[in-house]
């Protein structure tokens, strides 16, 4: 028999950890099963037809919230072309109500459900010998009638689980995804995390020994999936010190993390890595203490502020910072102090989430008392509540657009500071109107190239009439030559014809930076733009020393972070005749 284990990912770039170890765990046996990855964005009937070319008598699925729905049309056409072919559905979105899934579903014959890889052994050897499926715990199937069997212990032990990586060829220019621990400490009632039991760990030496090999490989990403990675904070700081002890000057190794548990230790220990080794995605969810209660997620907001701030200080590490509009208790404007709040904290990412009620979860058991409808569709993302309305969450929908365009871009740094600072009491204010600058004009309606969108900005800054024209087109400036080396010029920028030689003199004269770099290296790798005020003295005194002086930036773009990407910046005024 031939099998295939397959699961669509949101993306291209994303890869199926799932897959790659139940593939593994049956490495060797005659089940052993094929895997194939699909994406979303792919159409259903070619996806089929891929698979039906290959002849498989047991296609098993993979499935999640965001390719569920998808997943089960693939499935009803694989069965319809094949009725001898057996369907199997396995992850967290078939987990939770199995009969009633495979009553709904004529097309699939079996559900995993729960922690796979042992279920998954041992419905694979009985399919392949043709026994009966009655004493396989952690499946519900369809015979004579629909049967659900007895739930699967977790695995105690998981140094049982092999390491799914063994060759990375098929995974390049894709995302790494590799856990560390299974389950979760904390029992957010938004999250299947809370259903699953415990908080498990692989050994430290299995963890080093698998992280050694990511290193050795050179990989750009490794993506961590535990939940609270340092839910063990003692064991999380052995791991970041192998890590930086084998740092191979590369790899970026992303953990989510409960920053009200960093210790001082873990935060002296961090002042020492490479910038870019780390990034940390640090869940707040809220700020609000009645919604705290409700969702029972005990996180202390002052406690998470200090640790963030301490962590920004460094400038060393990536900052990712979590929110989730239409908890309970949390209306509008309460939504809005939570955002404010975070947004101070200047995290290089904010990534404003709604809502979803997933099976299971203490939220959508809850959902009458708090008011709430939503999706019956996969994501089941809420429409409304008790406290926040529809109306009011899609206008956080189109914040939640300008804030990924503009602020998690970093494009705009210092242009969407001095608008803050200078013309708004709130940053959630600036957000707001500016979302509504877009609509008016029907910018969320189409495609933008990116010179647009600072020209759009601009325009919005002309349309509120703001002072400081001037200087806010200097600033603009800057940003946009400090991201993007190969644009074309979008601002009035005519320097003398002069220029260019002098720019090559200053570099043969003054190679001080990289002695290994000849000037025209220099050249290829840097530019140089004039301001007509002291730039870096103005963004430094935080907006407040206009000098309006001649000054001449050079933009190192290869000295420049991948991780907050943005080029090196260099005063070099006074060492270019004029």
């Amino acid at each position: 028999m031939k099998y295939l284990l397959t699961t669509l990912n949101a993306k291209f770039s994303h890869s199926s950890l799932a897959i790659r170890y139940l593939k593994k765990y049956c490495e060797g046996h005659a089940f052993e099963p094929e895997i194939m990855e699909f994406t979303i964005n792919q159409h259903v009937d070619d996806i089929v037809r891929q698979i039906m070319m290959h002849h498989y008598d047991v296609v098993i699925f993979s499935s999640y919230i965001w390719n569920y729905e998808m997943s089960l049309k693939i499935a009803e056409d694989l069965k319809t072309i094949n009725p001898e072919i057996k369907i199997v559905f396995g992850g967290p979105e078939v987990s939770y109500d199995p009969i009633n899934l495979l009553e709904q579903h004529h097309f699939i014959d079996i559900i995993m459900f729960g922690e796979g890889e042992r279920t998954y052994f041992e419905l694979m050897s009985a399919l392949d010998e043709n026994k009966s499926l009655e004493a396989i715990k952690g499946i519900a199937y369809r015979g004579n009638q629909i049967v659900q069997n007895e739930k699967r212990a977790l695995i105690d032990d998981l140094d049982e689980v092999p390491f799914p990586y063994s060759d990375l060829s098929d995974l390049e220019h894709r995302k790494i995804y590799y856990e560390s621990s299974r389950g979760c400490p904390f029992n957010c009632q938004y999250c299947l995390s809370s259903t699953t039991g415990r908080v498990r760990f692989f050994s430290l030496e299995r963890v080093k020994q698998d992280l050694k090999f990511f290193i050795d490989e050179k990989v750009d990403q490794v993506k961590f999936v535990d939940r609270t990675f340092n839910a063990n904070p003692k064991r999380a700081l052995e791991i970041m010190r192998f890590l930086h002890e084998n740092d191979n000057q590369k790899t970026n190794f992303h953990f989510e993390i409960v920053a009200s548990l960093l210790n001082d230790e873990t935060i002296e220990f961090l002042k020492k890595v490479r910038i870019g080794l780390f990034q940390f995605e640090i869940g707040v969810q809220t700020t609000n203490h009645d919604t705290m209660i409700a969702i029972k997620r005990n996180i202390d907001f002052n406690q998470l502020s200090e640790a963030v701030i301490k962590l920004s200080d460094n400038k060393n590490i990536h900052l990712h910072l979590d929110l989730i509009a239409g908890l309970p208790y949390e209306p509008f404007q309460v939504f809005l102090n939570s955002f404010e709040r975070v947004m101070a904290l200047k995290p290089e990412k904010l990534q404003l989430g709604f809502l979803k009620l997933l099976k299971g979860s203490g939220l959508r058991v809850n959902a009458n008392a708090y008011g709430y409808v939503f999706s019956k569709q996969a994501p089941y993302e809420i429409f409304y509540n008790h406290y926040i309305s529809y109306d009011e969450l899609i206008t956080l929908k189109f914040v939640e657009e300008i804030v990924e365009i503009y602020y998690n871009s970093k494009r705009f740094k210092y242009a969407l500071d001095m608008i803050i600072e200078k013309h708004y009491n709130r940053a959630v204010d600036f957000y707001l109107e500016f979302s509504k600058y877009w609509l008016r004009n029907d910018l969320f309606e189409k495609p933008h190239k990116i010179s647009e969108l600072y020209q759009t900005l601009m325009n919005f800054y002309l349309e509120k009439a703001f002072d400081k024209l001037d200087v806010f087109k200097e600033v603009l400036m800057y940003d946009y030559y400090e991201n993007h080396p190969k644009l074309t010029d979008v601002f009035e920028f005519y320097p003398d014809k002069n220029f260019n030689n002098l720019c090559y003199s200053f570099l043969k004269d003054h190679n001080t930076m990289d002695e290994t770099l000849s000037p025209k290296q220099w050249l290829k790798r840097s530019r140089f733009i004039v301001f007509k005020i002291n730039i870096l003295d103005y963004i430094l005194s935080n907006y407040e020393r206009e000098q309006w002086t001649t000054t001449v930036i050079m933009f190192d773009y290869e000295g420049s972070n991948k991780i907050f990407n943005r080029a090196v910046a260099y005063n070099v005024t006074d060492k270019i005749k004029e």
